[in-house]
Formats: C-alpha cells, sequence, structure tokens
C-alpha cells in the first residue's frame, strides 16, 4: 500500500530595489549597460574604499515590511556574510543575520482551496552580488559587476506552504504589492525577483519537517511550478525506495526539466557572521515609521472597491485590471482624459489582454500611452471611425503607440457618413447581387446581413454600419 506524502515549502525571495543608486555607493543601478560600466572601488571592493548606506533603501525596505503586517526592527544593524566567489569581489557581503529590518509579518493568499495566511519570517537588507557569464567558446568565466552592491531585500516566509498554487499565489501576491509600492519592477526575467525555493515532503499527520534541498536559478512562475513538481517527485521517490534525502542546494535546468546538485547546505556558521564594522547599527525613530506608513499607496483591495463603487465596473473587470499596477494607472488615466470609464474597461480587457497573451507579454510591458487610448475611444464614439476600424487602428497604437487622429487622417481611414455616397454604393452591390435582393424581398431576413456586408466590402470597411442598413431597408 502506497503512502501519502505531503509537501511543505518555504521561500526566500530576492527583491533587487528600484533605487537610482547602488546600496552603499553612487553607482548607477541601471539594468544592462556594458559589463563593468557601473562600478567604483566601493562595489568593486578595493582595499580602503568604505560604504554609505543609501536612505532609500531603508524606506523601501520598511515599507515592504508595512505592507506584509511586519513588526519594523528600531535598532537594527548589518552584519558580514564571509563567503569565497569570484562574483563577490570583496570575499564577503553586507547583510543582515542578527537583527533583520523586518520581522513576524504575513501576507493573505487565495487559491482555488480559498484563502490563507502565508507568515513572513523575516526581511532583510542586503548587497547584491556581481555576475558570472560563462564562455564555451573560450573555455573561461568572465565576470561582470554592474550588478554588484545594486540593493536587494530578501523575503523569507515560513514553511507555510504546500503547493506549487500556493508558491504562485503567494510569489504574485508579492510582487503586486511591491509594485504598487513602487518598491521594484519585479520583472523575473531581468532578474529583479528571484526566488529561491526550500521544499521537503513528509507522510501526511507526520508532525516532523523532512529533510529540505533548496532549488536556484528559477526566472518565471512556470519554471517554479516545474521545478516544485519536479523536487517533490524526486524525493518521494527517494524515500519510497528506502533511501534518504540529502540535504543541498540543487540547480533548476528549466530546458532539461531536470534539477542537480550544486553543493551540500551551508549553515550560519559556515559564513562566519560577525557585525559590519564599516557601518554604524541603524536606529529607526517611530517618526520615521508614520511617514513612510502615511505615504503607503491604495492597494489593490481598496483600489478595486474604489473601480466598482466609482466606475460601475463589474468585478471580474475591476480584479483583473487591479491586478497589475501598470495597468490600473493605464485605466485611470485614459478615464480620466475621456471621461468614459466602461469604454476603456473594454478596450483594456478585450483587445489589450488578448495581444499581451499573443506577443507572450506582461501588463507591465505595455507602452502606449493613455492619451491615445483615450483618443480612439472618442473617435469611435464620435462615428468619425467603425468598430472594425477601430481594432485596427488599436493594434498599431498598441504596437508603435501612434495618435489614432493623425493615423486615421493619413491613412484614409474615417467613417463615410455621406448619404449620397454610400446610397451609390448600395445600389450598386443590390445591382450585383439580385438573388439576395429577391430572398430578403422573399421574406429571408438573413440575406441583408449579406449585401451589409458586401457594401462594407466595396468600401473598404469605412462605411457607418448603422447608416448602411437604415439605407439597405429604405432600398429595399
Amino acid at each position: 500500500m502506497s503512502r501519502e506524502y505531503e509537501t511543505v515549502i518555504g521561500l526566500e525571495v530576492h527583491v533587487e530595489l528600484a533605487t537610482k543608486t547602488k546600496i552603499f555607493c553612487g553607482c548607477s543601478t541601471a539594468f544592462g549597460g556594458a559589463p563593468n560600466a557601473h562600478t567604483c572601488p566601493v562595489c568593486a571592493g578595493m582595499p580602503g574604499s568604505l560604504p554609505v548606506l543609501n536612505k532609500q533603501v531603508v524606506e523601501y525596505a520598511m515599507a515592504v515590511g508595512l505592507a506584509a503586517n511586519c513588526s519594523i526592527t528600531r535598532h537594527c544593524k548589518f552584519d558580514r556574510k564571509n563567503y569565497f566567489y569570484p562574483d563577490n569581489p570583496q570575499n564577503y557581503q553586507i547583510s543582515q543575520l542578527y537583527l533583520p529590518i523586518c520581522r513576524d509579518g504575513s501576507v493573505e493568499i487565495e487559491t482555488s482551496a480559498g484563502k490563507k495566511a502565508v507568515r513572513i519570517h523575516e526581511i532583510h537588507m542586503e548587497e547584491d552580488a556581481g555576475k558570472l557569464i560563462h564562455d564555451e567558446r573560450g573555455d573561461c568565466s568572465l565576470v561582470d559587476y554592474n550588478r554588484s552592491g545594486v540593493p536587494l531585500i530578501e523575503i523569507v516566509s515560513e514553511p507555510d506552504m504546500r503547493s506549487a498554487e500556493e508558491v504562485i499565489a503567494y510569489l504574485e501576491k508579492l510582487r503586486m504589492m511591491i509594485q504598487y509600492l513602487g518598491a521594484s519592477d519585479c520583472k523575473l526575467n531581468e532578474g529583479s525577483m528571484r526566488a529561491d525555493v526550500n521544499l521537503s515532503v513528509r507522510e501526511v499527520g507526520v508532525e516532523a519537517f523532512g529533510t529540505r534541498t533548496e532549488m536556484k536559478n528559477l526566472n518565471s512562475f512556470k519554471a517554479i511550478a516545474r521545478a516544485i513538481e519536479n523536487e517533490k517527485n524526486r524525493q518521494i521517490d527517494l524515500l519510497e525506495e528506502g533511501k534518504k534525502v540529502i540535504q543541498e542546494t540543487r540547480r533548476w535546468d528549466d530546458l532539461k526539466e531536470y534539477s542537480y546538485a550544486m553543493r551540500s547546505k551551508e549553515d550560519a556558521q559556515d559564513y562566519r557572521y560577525f557585525p559590519e564594522p564599516d557601518l554604524v547599527p541603524l536606529v529607526i525613530s517611530e517618526e520615521w515609521v508614520e511617514e513612510i506608513k502615511s505615504r503607503q499607496p491604495e492597494f489593490q483591495p481598496e483600489k478595486m472597491e474604489r473601480y466598482k463603487r466609482e466606475y460601475g465596473l463589474p468585478e471580474y473587470d475591476a480584479q483583473i485590471i487591479t491586478g497589475s499596477k501598470h495597468l490600473a494607472d493605464l485605466f485611470e488615466a485614459a478615464a480620466a482624459l475621456c471621461k468614459k470609464p466602461k469604454k476603456v474597461s473594454n478596450w483594456l480587457m478585450g483587445e489589450t489582454i488578448r495581444l499581451l497573451k499573443e506577443q507572450d507579454m506582461e501588463p507591465e510591458d505595455i507602452r502606449f500611452a493613455p492619451a491615445n487610448l483615450a483618443k480612439l475611444i472618442e473617435l469611435t464614439e464620435a462615428g468619425s471611425i467603425n468598430g472594425t476600424v477601430a481594432k485596427e487602428v488599436f493594434e498599431k497604437i498598441f504596437e508603435e503607440d501612434i495618435d489614432p487622429a493623425v493615423y486615421v487622417e493619413k491613412q484614409g481611414l474615417k467613417t463615410v457618413n455621406d448619404a449620397g455616397e454610400l446610397r451609390n454604393a448600395i445600389l450598386q452591390v443590390m445591382k450585383d447581387n439580385p438573388k439576395s435582393v429577391e430572398d430578403y424581398r422573399n421574406g429571408k431576413e438573413k440575406a441583408i446581413g449579406f449585401l451589409v456586408g458586401q457594401t462594407m466590402k466595396a468600401m473598404k470597411g469605412k462605411a457607418n454600419p448603422g447608416m448602411v442598413n437604415k439605407i439597405l431597408k429604405e432600398l429595399l
């Protein structure tokens, strides 16, 4: 009889903060740039260089902590974590072990099983390491220190999650919360949000945790879900064969859908932590915490309720639009310009979501201006263009952020509202399609649809469909 197992998962989520400069120096944090262009003696780990703490990093960390219902550590400090790796130029990382800035929080997630609170053990501040680039041709590794010293927060959860679905719900909740705060863009593909998955399995009903492994190199939600499923099955197979799970760090290869051991799991003592001698302890006053609290934005739940109340949006529309800070900002700006919130919602829920799916994009990747969507709605409402043309124009707005009024004028796409011109076109269509005319006159109502279609074709889609219908019925 096979035994039943339960998966136990905790996450360490690293988030690069949206500061313009690094945590301990004035170098740029911009993504990209020529290798080693955003470096100085401090982030390149030169002897004798001294760190200076970036105040904005502390404020972002506090804002995320408050949003995650954490208590703020009023007296916190930095610690030195020693390890030797080529992408770590100082041979140590400045982090927080003993007194992290935020502790004991929780976020609520919702899955098919219902609502659940995931506890957060702590959030601490630290600096990122550089990046190793493995050159296959030269059979060597190159190092880029642009990322070295980029500020990070690490959000450490308790082992409260039991499935890949819960993990993704938790990550989506964190990402949305942090994006609403403006603390990070949380782009997994650029590495500004990274999750390490700590996973173990145990027999259902057993209190004690099993031996856990940590999985790294997970840069999309899909990869995380696949890695969890794979590691769960790997551990269950080992236990079923009477073998032991080894505590280790594993690297996930998403192309091969396979993980392999990188190193045995270190403990805190392996890093020889000690208080960072070059930074004074941080004292956070009550006033400072209150100031950060007063600056917290309207988060998704409140925004969603307001959209239903103020704009009369259905629950589903409000939920989808507020699910992305960028989409919500776009909606509000366009609605303010054209004063037609339901129309704006329709364009976002329909064509925008369709194009995002087709092009495998995130709402954060949308580049068109709210003004151009508002103008398109005004053109359609005024009858200057019809629905078919509007969709064609919107695709151009989505791709190239064009001004729809200028584009419609240049391409000659304005709707023909001239009754005389339409009448002539319809008479020609009737002359070319005597069978359909006869069918309609013999009571086949559907025949008019064909004649309208032929007229639209003759007018290259630019006719006013309402007027075409009206004139056709008169002539028939």
